[in-house]
C-alpha cells in the first residue's frame, strides 16, 4: 500500500510538468553562408508565398548558424524563397517541414537564383 502510495505522488508531480509541457515549435537553421533578410514559404510546387519569416527574429533577419522560429506554418512539403540583402534571391524546392523539428537550408540547396 505504501509503494502505491508513494507511485500515486511521484506521478501526480510529474503530470503538471509533462501535460503544460508544448514543443519548441518548428524552426528554420540558416546554413547559408549569408545572412537571410527574407524568408517565405509555399506549399510545395504552388507559388503562393506567405508571409516574411524574417520578420520573427528580433532583428530581421537571420545571420549564418541562426535559428528562426517558424509560425503559421502546418508540417508538410513546401517551398522556400530566400532573399539577401544584396536582392538577390533563391528558391529551395520540396523541403520536409516537421512538427516541432529544425529544417536547414544550405548554400548548396540554393536553386534558380536571380539578381
Amino acid at each position: 500500500m505504501l509503494r502505491t502510495l508513494i507511485a500515486i505522488c511521484l506521478f501526480s508531480l510529474t503530470l503538471p510538468g509533462s501535460a503544460l509541457a508544448q514543443g519548441k515549435g518548428i524552426r528554420f537553421w540558416n546554413l547559408t553562408t549569408s545572412t537571410i533578410s527574407s524568408f517565405q514559404l509555399s506549399p510545395a510546387g504552388k507559388n503562393d508565398w506567405g508571409p516574411n519569416q524574417t520578420l520573427n527574429d528580433k532583428d530581421k533577419e537571420v545571420d549564418h548558424d541562426e535559428r528562426l522560429r517558424i509560425t503559421g506554418v502546418e508540417p508538410g512539403r513546401y517551398d522556400a524563397k530566400v532573399g539577401y540583402r544584396d536582392s538577390r534571391q533563391c528558391v529551395v524546392r520540396d523541403i520536409e517541414i516537421r512538427e516541432d523539428a529544425v529544417f536547414s537550408i544550405a548554400d548548396k540547396d540554393l536553386k534558380d537564383c536571380n539578381k
